[in-house]
């Protein structure tokens, strides 16, 4: 087992890397969890997982039940985190039980969200079973909910106590799922470490293969710099911000779909389209863009879609909760390996990048 510590002083926590899922009981007594825990999963995971966490748990003498909620991005919404809470109650959780996270990121955001409300917040673990929880959203402590047609529009900051990848898990998903989850994976090298996107570009065969020495390697290196950009900013107020790199356009994309793309799908495209924006401005290269492409389509990511309704996407991208004082702020590429924040994208440039993007 391998410990990845992220120091954010009282709320600091680990993240351990595993390959199958016999330690969590070990884990759960390192961080003096309580007996009485709710894992929170959906019915894709459920049949995957459920019974072999729950042997463990109660093998391990924890008083643990099981809920698990309609599985999709369509589900993370009010009536789900109203089961999640009702499911809590039922259960008799107090205000020293703990939740368990045990799937995708619609799981962890609504368990997160659900845990930092229930008796006005309670403990949870994340344990991410699908390569983009794994990768970017159960490490930082963001949760949340998507409402009135916006993503993640309500939600909390709730650091884990602890985040348990088997990466593993990976080898049971869809291609989509992969590619998906993969987009947060390039979007980190992009961001911050060249050497980590010369990685995954000279590995492609063996990360498309799901070789399990080089999933370990590529998920250490992922969250070690999600880790390092949540500790410098934990609730972003700066840098963190850095890591909404083709999320902009992306999630409009995303909800401009209805959630017919995946989320890694559509921040490939994101990145793309803000990387265009940096390439037009002449902020990066020709080179630069040519090679974010092709390295996105080496693993297999749609570079250009259909998309009927530009005024659709930009309305989206406007109740967008990243936005500051009514501007569309952007995070364009200075160069693979750093970026930075713009607040003077102007709507034409938006407009020219969704061509650039669209079939």
């Amino acid at each position: 087992m391998e410990n990845l510590y992220v120091n954010l002083g009282e709320n600091s926590y680990n993240i351990s890397f595993h390959s199958n899922f016999s330690q969590l009981t070990d884990i759960l007594s390192e961080i003096n969890a309580p007996k009485k825990l709710l894992v929170v999963t959906d019915t894709n995971v459920e049949g995957l997982y459920a019974d072999e966490i729950m042997k463990l748990l109660k093998d391990a003498g924890y008083d643990a039940a099981c809920y698990a909620f309609p599985a999709g991005e369509e589900n993370k919404n009010m009536d789900t985190l109203l089961g999640i809470l009702n499911a809590c109650m039922e259960h008799k959780l107090d205000r020293k039980s703990m939740l368990i996270a045990l799937g995708g990121g619609v799981v962890g955001d609504m368990t997160g969200f659900s845990a930092s409300i229930y008796m006005r917040g309670i403990s949870f673990v994340q344990v991410p079973t699908t390569l983009l929880s794994q990768s970017d959203s159960s490490v930082g402590g963001k949760t949340g909910i998507d409402f009135g047609g916006a993503k993640n529009i309500l939600g909390a900051f709730l650091q884990p106590k602890h985040v348990y990848i088997n990466v593993a898990t990976v080898k049971t998903l869809p291609e989509k799922e992969i590619i998906s989850g993969l987009g947060e994976v390039i979007k980190h090298g992009i961001i911050r470490d060249t050497a980590f996107y010369d990685f995954l570009s000279d590995n492609v065969e063996t990360v498309k293969a799901l070789d399990p020495e080089t999933l370990m390697d590529m998920s250490r290196t992922n969250c070690a710099i999600k880790a390092a950009v949540v500790e410098a900013d934990e609730k972003e107020s700066g840098v963190r911000a850095h890591l909404n790199f083709g999320h902009t356009i992306g999630h409009a994309i995303e909800s401009a779909s209805d959630y017919a793309l995946t989320h890694g799908a559509c921040v490939g495209l994101g990145m793309i389209a803000a990387s265009y924006i940096a390439e037009q401005r002449g902020i990066i290269t020709d080179t630069e863009l040519e090679s974010i492409i092709d390295i996105l389509e080496r693993y297999g990511f749609e570079t250009r879609v259909e998309i009927e309704d530009f005024d659709k996407v930009m309305a989206v991208m406007l109740s967008d909760k990243k936005n500051i004082g009514g501007k569309i702020r952007f995070v364009l590429p200075t160069s693979i390996g750093s970026v930075d924040i713009f607040d003077d994208v102007s709507g034409d440039e938006i407009y020219s990048a969704l061509e650039f993007i669209s079939l």
